[in-house]
């Protein structure tokens, strides 16, 4: 149903107080405060039609540590002209949609944004055509949505993560899903690729660009350690694993994703990798129904269509002690600003141990001998 909302209203609307008190409990974990959204922010949604949510995710108070506070903003936006539109409109008419909503980011106090999967484009790798789609990749390093970033990212006193589709001229001109990491300099921190690539239903990444090389980047901020775990990754325990044993405080997971494919998953995946890896995870999800011109079809039998599905966004932040803030929209654009203690990372560890009790040596030996041609499982009959 792409017009049903969100589950969040849905509950809202048909529980008593009391008991949609209990059920948020049992869903989200413990009660997160809301954040006072500033009235020149709010004012900004209004007038550009974008939801804005505010919460924080309190650690307890320690003798030694002053609090570690950071607030991080996340934005899921349709696009904004038909996929028919020019490759230069589109990509003009996106630019102003997100700075509009980055101010309301900045107005907020945010430290560290992320947007979407491929921000700047339809997300039309369903359709396996090379043009006009391959003209949206531009240079990660200077090429003009990172040089738009760097303005606001300096401008704000932000991190601003931004997901693009890269054109690497140095290596062959070849495509890359790439999330650039710009620091609130406004200089380039770096990039991370993604590292895993799917291949189901409409989903021919492939097509276009395969697995990253960049591995487990994290980057140390003034406001933390980051990563980036690019949409698909999320499916892999093992990704979100080496981003904490690298020692990711917060790991983003900007994603595209419809509801027909993943939308079970997308509640539990983000926040089952907090708790198992003791920090902070923020998932976004891109909104809307994004139809092109030339028919395709899913290998599956199925009659050949012109849309991917609805993406469904309903992006949220969860924390390592399980907790987590109601989702944005399955329907509209958004802002999600969580403020966060980044204390609770070590907290959590002390409390549940789970890094201590991770035997990573017990691992490492087994997937080194499951890697071999020759490997027989240690399956044990009567």
């Amino acid at each position: 149903m792409s017009g049903f909302e969100s589950v969040e209203k849905s509950l809202a609307n048909h529980l008593p107080t009391d008991e949609l008190t209990e059920v948020r409990r049992i869903l989200y974990g413990k009660q997160l405060r809301d954040l006072k959204i500033p009235s020149y922010a709010r004012q900004i949604a209004n007038d550009n039609d974008f939801e804005l949510a505010g919460y924080a995710m309190e650690a307890f108070p320690e003798q030694t540590r002053l609090p570690r506070i950071v607030r991080v903003g996340l934005i899921q936006n349709k696009i904004v002209l038909p996929t028919s539109a020019p490759v230069l409109e589109q990509v003009a008419a996106i630019h102003r949609r997100i700075s509009t909503i980055i101010e309301a980011a900045a107005a907020c106090n945010v430290n560290i944004l992320c947007l979407q999967e491929a921000w700047t484009m339809p997300f039309a790798f369903c359709t396996r055509e090379k043009h006009p789609w391959t003209e949206f990749a531009e240079s990660a390093e200077n090429g003009p949505t990172t040089k738009l970033m760097q303005v606001l990212a300096k401008r704000h006193n932000m991190v601003i993560l931004s997901p693009i589709l890269e054109r690497d001229e140095i290596h062959g001109d070849i495509l890359a899903n790439t999330t650039v990491v710009i620091s609130n300099s406004g200089k380039v921190m770096g990039k991370s690729r993604k590292n895993h690539i799917p291949r189901v239903g409409d989903f021919n990444e492939s097509t276009y660009y395969m697995e990253g090389d960049t591995g487990h980047r994290v980057f140390e901020t003034q406001w933390g350690k980051i990563a980036i775990n690019i949409c698909y990754g999320r499916h892999h325990p093992q990704n979100w694993m080496m981003y904490g044993i690298n020692g990711a405080e917060v790991v983003f997971n900007p994603s595209a994703t419809v509801g027909a494919l993943s939308e079970p998953m997308w509640p539990i995946e983000a926040r089952c990798a907090a708790i198992a890896n003791s920090y902070f995870t923020c998932a976004i999800n891109r909104v809307g129904t994004e139809t092109f011109a030339n028919e395709f079809t899913s290998g599956d039998g199925k009659p050949a269509h012109t849309d991917f599905g609805h993406f469904y966004g309903s992006s949220y932040v969860a924390a390592p002690d399980g907790s987590r803030t109601p989702g944005l929209s399955r329907t509209s654009d958004g802002l999600l600003v969580t403020e966060m203690d980044l204390n609770m990372v070590r907290q959590v560890k002390d409390r549940w141990c789970f890094r201590m009790t991770q035997r990573l040596p017990l691992y490492a030996e087994s997937l080194q001998e499951a890697i071999h041609s020759d490997y027989q499982p240690p399956i044990i009959k009567e």
